[in-house]
This record gives C-alpha cells, structure tokens and sequence, in this order.
C-alpha cells in the first residue's frame, strides 16, 4: 500500500461521502472487508478522486452519478448523491443531471434516481 495515497484518498473520502459513513463503511468492513476497503481508499479516492490536476470534485461527482445510475447500482448512487451536495450542487444543478440522466440512461434509470434522490432529501429534512 502506497500510505502516501491512502492517507490521501482517506482525507478525500470523508470529505465527499462524510467522516461518519467513511468511519461506519470501515468499521463494518470486518477482517474480511478491511482489505478491500484499504485498496478503494487507496486507489479509488486517494489514486482518482485525490488526483490534483484534471477533474474537479464537483465534475467528478456528475460522472459518477451518471455511472451509477446506467449500472443500477442504487446504494451507491445514494451516497455520491449525499457527495454530490457535499461538492457543491445544487438541487437545480442535481434535476438537471437526474433529467440527463433520465434521457441517456433511460426513464426507469430515471425514476429510480429521482426516487432516492427524494429518499436523500427527505433523510436530510427530517434530521
């Protein structure tokens, strides 16, 4: 392991999906899991997100909302949705990538982003 970047990705991960969901993803992980989590902080957050030139936090969460939402992968795209607000979007900014999103991915992709992007909201309301 690289601690250089991984201490990187660990700094660039809590700041997009939050300390505590970073501290409750690794706790959870287990003895199984702490390898797997070590290595996506690593090279997912601290080797592409942690990256100091090309993309931007802000760009980068788009992309991935985007990617998200074609593999179906609805967990997830619930929390970069909580990131995407973390970087800066604003929920203008999020219908119209959850439109686009609707229009490329297709419209089931669609509904179910618009759905828990609401579940988010309504999360974020009532706490």
């Amino acid at each position: 392991m690289d601690k250089e970047r991984y201490e990187r990705g660990l700094r660039m991960r809590k700041e997009v999906m939050g300390e505590d969901y970073v501290s409750r993803v690794m706790e959870n992980a287990g003895e199984f899991g702490k390898e797997f989590q070590e290595y996506v902080t690593e090279m997912a957050w601290g080797g592409a997100w942690g990256r100091e030139d090309g993309l931007s936090k802000r760009e980068r969460s788009i992309l991935n909302l985007g990617m998200l939402a074609a593999m179906g992968k609805s967990q997830e795209f619930a929390g970069h949705f909580r990131g995407a607000m973390r970087n800066g979007l604003t929920l203008k900014d999020l219908n119209e990538v959850l439109l686009q999103i609707s229009l490329y991915c297709g419209f089931p992709a669609g509904v179910e982003s618009f759905r828990i992007a609401r579940q988010v909201l309504d999360e974020q309301s009532s706490s």
